[in-house]
């Protein structure tokens, strides 16, 4: 069930049917359902080779020699190439540090490093002709946490390292490290009657689309190269690529294709460049795809962490401070890893009003698998700290721990711990008094009066583990904030073009950006958009790619601000040039075409009193319409690298959970029966699409709650289960009813007051679950994900990405 509350502040939009604020279904979602939806890998070309990507077999180890003479001489093989053949001296990319090679020189960094790329006529081929090629490694030291990486006499996992960061670190081993001070966290803890400290380690999590990273890149006759590829950020891809294939940029042209998830997985690049290499050095289309097992290595993966936290209170309730210290895993290269930084420091006590704070992150480099963006981008990893301390504090004063939130809560005019002011609403208080109002679920459902017993409500479910003998119920509450857009003064905008032109009679609009759909609807809302603005019901949404402006990523809930701003702004324009247009062809016959406030409806331009003017197809005749320009949203600034303090973030967030868990205690099992969530959404612009975004988001977060979670070997520091048979996921059995309450309270800033949606719910759905199992089963519970034997105490398990 949804409901939604009342919207403040909005513009009223025209009444063209398929407008902003209905639920329209996706173009592609009948196509995905059936499997007739083309993705990626499935792309080809008549003549195309094959790529393929031979990786490292250990985590740290200087490259001794390549020997690929045998795997050249296999038939079918047109290409193996190293390092050695890289046609440019630019051979390093990145998102913000360019230290990550595209293919390893002198030494790898992490289990899984490319080393060499195949072409050949046929996949196996190419796999046969990798395991010929003969690397002669000598193993170093590891670096695997932190007491190993900033120690006195560490191994250096960069070399000479010089970057924007690097003077301000206090160890090369240090990616980047943010302090957040504001007032005396020390004396404010001498008022504090009740304190609360504690340890907190989260494991390392995969996006786990389902889609692996694929693409084809096509040879061109001008000595360029296209590239057909799932990805989150065109452009990005691009600037990237370039310099490295010793192309200019107008060289490298890219089209999106189809994309099977992303969840900031596809963030950094995979096989663009791979692919590229290939293809420009054989003359022939190269696709590559990756397989499962590849794909785990292939792409970042969410920071593992340990945190450190120290809440006090007053016995009224009032929180007198709060300490923390965050140790982000970031893996061999740097990624997003400083962005990540960022968002977990100025987020790191949650949707709180504090006045005394002292908060320091860092992320590291080590030899476990990379890590970089994954929805909800460090507020995930701080939420679930913040929240266990926020039910250990109110169990210490003896309050209700809704309660005991709802009186720190944060609301439009409280000032975050950076001193940025939150300028919109942050109904946190009553996202919290809504869920805790909704009815409970039944209890032990499982048992249906005359029929045998439901083992799918049980926990162990199909399995019948258990008929209830061991099972209890538990009830947890969470709440988080996330920002939405870029954020630390980066330069967020987004390109549109905008046409509009008879066709066949009819006025048809084209809406041309290079966003990135990974399956978060921007198609559907996009097209929206336009029915709104410019009143025309055919709206025809072109294939993303690089022949227009970029539209930034896919990616911190940023598409439908920024992107559907630039296409509303282009179609602002577009009405502009179409009124006067209409002035000089009819102006003369009626007065109403001078005034402002012509609106256009259904395919007519129309008084506000309703009167219609003219068909728009006789105002374009036989012309066409069109704008293509950047919009902008408001300037942040970077935080102050001493105190943390700055305007950095663009906009808020903000979701709550009550989960709803039986736990067998015998067996360690945990059923999640209920993830209610309630969540301020500003503006839904497609209702049905907003929900599916918070279901989704909700999903991941019971994933790493209790299932999730790459496991690293502690002494090699490989990894142990790249695969979806060793790496758990949720399916639909482990999906629980996740009933949705949207509250639409308007961001005046924000284009139709909307506010992005996709990460926040992400946050609190994975404390809110642990604090239900906590209170079935009385255990601290201090990690995710949590497993079996942290419930019955079997056994002793390890992290190493922790």
């Amino acid at each position: 069930m949804t409901t939604i509350g009342t919207a403040t502040g909005l513009t009223q939009g025209t009444r063209t049917k398929g407008g902003i604020g209905e639920s329209t279904l996706r173009p592609d979602g009948t196509l995905k359902v059936t499997g007739e939806f083309a993705y990626a890998s499935d792309l080809w070309h008549e003549d195309m080779l094959w790529g393929h990507t031979l990786r490292s077999t250990v985590a740290h180890a200087d490259i001794r020699s390549i020997d690929i003479g045998e795997a050249l001489a296999i038939p079918g093989v047109h290409a193996v190439l190293t390092y050695a053949d890289l046609p440019t001296d630019t051979r390093h990319y990145g998102l913000e540090i360019q230290d990550t090679p595209v293919l390893a020189h002198g030494k790898v960094r992490y289990h899984g490093e490319p080393v060499a790329i195949i072409a050949a006529d046929h996949p196996e081929t190419a796999r046969r002709a990798a395991a010929k090629i003969l690397v002669d490694y000598a193993e170093l030291p590891l670096i695997t946490d932190e007491s190993s990486a900033t120690a006195p006499d560490a191994v250096l996992v960069h070399d000479n390292r010089q970057d924007h960061h690097s003077a301000r670190v206090p160890h090369p081993n240090i990616v980047h490290r943010q302090p957040i001070v504001r007032g005396d966290a020390a004396t404010a803890a001498e008022r504090a009657d009740v304190i609360v400290r504690g340890e907190y380690v989260f494991g390392m999590q995969d996006q786990a689309f389902l889609g692996p990273e694929s693409g084809l890149a096509i040879p061109s006759d001008d000595g360029g190269v296209e590239l057909h590829v799932a990805t989150q950020w065109l452009h990005a891809d691009r600037r990237q690529m370039a310099p490295v294939l010793g192309l200019p940029e107008a060289k490298v042209r890219m089209t999106l294709s189809g994309v099977g998830g992303a969840f900031g997985g596809r963030e950094d690049l995979s096989m663009q460049i791979h692919a590229c290499l290939l293809a420009l050095h054989t003359g022939r289309p190269v696709k590559m795809v990756y397989n499962r097992f590849e794909s785990f290595f292939g792409h970042v993966h969410r920071h593992p962490a340990k945190l450190s936290y120290e809440h006090g209170a007053t016995r009224d309730g009032r929180l007198t401070h709060v300490k923390c210290r965050i140790v982000l895993d970031g893996g061999a290269y740097a990624s997003s890893s400083p962005a990540v930084v960022g968002n977990a420091a100025s987020l790191g006590i949650g949707p709180y009003v504090v006045d005394d704070v002292d908060i320091e992150v860092i992320a590291l480099y080590t030899n476990n698998p990379p890590c970089g963006a994954m929805r909800g981008f460090g507020a995930v990893q701080a939420c679930f700290a913040y929240e266990a301390q926020m039910d250990r504090v109110a169990a210490g004063l003896g309050l209700d721990p809704v309660e005991f939130r709802q009186l720190n809560a944060m609301e439009q005019g409280s000032l975050m711990p950076t001193g940025q002011r939150v300028e919109s609403p942050a109904p946190v208080a009553e996202l919290l008094r809504r869920i805790k109002a909704r009815p409970l679920p039944p209890e032990r459902q499982w048992e249906v009066a005359g029929a045998a017993a439901d083992v799918r409500a049980l926990p162990g479910g199909l399995s019948n583990t258990t008929h209830g003998e061991d099972v209890v119920r538990g009830v947890g509450y969470a709440v988080g904030i996330k920002n939405v857009g870029f954020s630390e003064g980066f330069d967020d905008y987004s390109t549109a073009r905008v046409r509009m032109e008879a066709i066949a009679g009819e006025p048809v609009v084209t809406v041309h950006t290079a966003m990135a759909e990974v399956g978060q609807g921007g198609v559907t809302v996009h097209a929206q958009i336009a029915r709104t603005e410019l009143g025309v019901a055919r709206v025809t949404i072109a294939p993303a790619d690089t022949r227009v402006g970029s539209a930034g990523s896919t990616s911190a809930s940023r598409q439908t601000y920024v992107t559907g701003g630039a296409i509303r702004h282009a179609c602002e324009n577009v009405r502009g040039q179409l009124l006067e247009l209409g002035r000089r062809k009819f102006g003369s016959y009626h007065p109403a075409w001078a005034t402002a406030e012509l609106v256009l409806e259904g395919g007519r331009v129309v008084t506000d009193g309703g009167e219609v003017l003219a068909e728009l197809v006789d105002v374009l005749g036989g012309e066409t319409i069109e704008a293509e320009l950047e919009w902008r949203h408001r300037p942040t600034e970077a935080f102050d690298p001493v105190t943390g303090q700055g305007n950095g973030h663009l906009q808020y967030s903000f979701a709550a959970h009550r989960a709803v868990v039986e736990v067998d205690t015998a067996l360690g099992l945990v059923k999640v029966v209920e993830l209610a969530c309630a969540q301020d959404v500003g503006k839904a612009l497609n209702p049905l699409s907003v929900v599916g975004q918070i279901q989704g988001g909700t999903t991941q977060g019971l994933g790493i709650a209790v299932m999730e979670e790459i496991i690293v070997d502690p002494v090699t520091a490989k990894v142990r289960n790249p695969s979806f048979t060793d790496y758990l996921i949720p399916t639909i059995l482990d999906t629980p009813t996740i009933p949705v309450d949207m509250l639409e309270l308007a961001d005046d800033r924000a284009p139709y007051g909307l506010r992005g949606v996709g990460e926040a719910p992400t946050l609190s759905s994975t404390p809110a679950v642990l604090a239900a199992i906590r209170e079935a089963t009385g255990l601290a519970l201090n990690r995710v994900p949590v497993r079996p034997e942290h419930l019955t105490g079997t056994t002793t398990s390890t992290n190493a990405g922790g």
